[in-house]
């Protein structure tokens, strides 16, 4: 059960990586859209696994490959737009969404039986 520490720290890297990803997408990533879905943090806040759904490209393994490639400008950025409210900037580990795949194979699923 994630503590209110952790589940303060996550909602607030959330906000801040979608900024980035925002700001950030025409450079680093090729002006894909990637949207910030959640953010679990690990107790001590060091590690966050971020869970990201990404649109624009016809692989979505491609764009998280390169988003895991840009993982140390993306820790730097989220380093400056944090560097007052959190002691440490957590080790990012990036990570597909597919709740939403889930809930589509679930949905066709149970419309194929009428």
């Amino acid at each position: 059960m994630p503590s209110v520490r952790q589940n303060k720290a996550s909602s607030l890297i959330q906000r801040e990586l979608s900024l980035i990803f925002q700001r950030e997408s025409r450079n680093l990533f090729k002006s894909a859209l990637i949207s910030v879905t959640k953010v679990r943090m690990s107790p001590d806040l060091k590690v966050a696994r971020v869970y990201l759904s990404l649109f624009g490209k016809e692989n979505p393994q491609d764009l998280l490959a390169d988003v895991r490639r840009q993982q140390g400008n993306v820790r730097r950025l989220l380093g400056i737009d944090l560097k007052h409210q959190l002691r440490y900037i957590p080790e990012l580990n990036f990570f597909l969404d597919d709740s939403l795949d889930y809930a589509e194979e679930i949905d066709a699923l149970l419309n194929n039986d009428d």
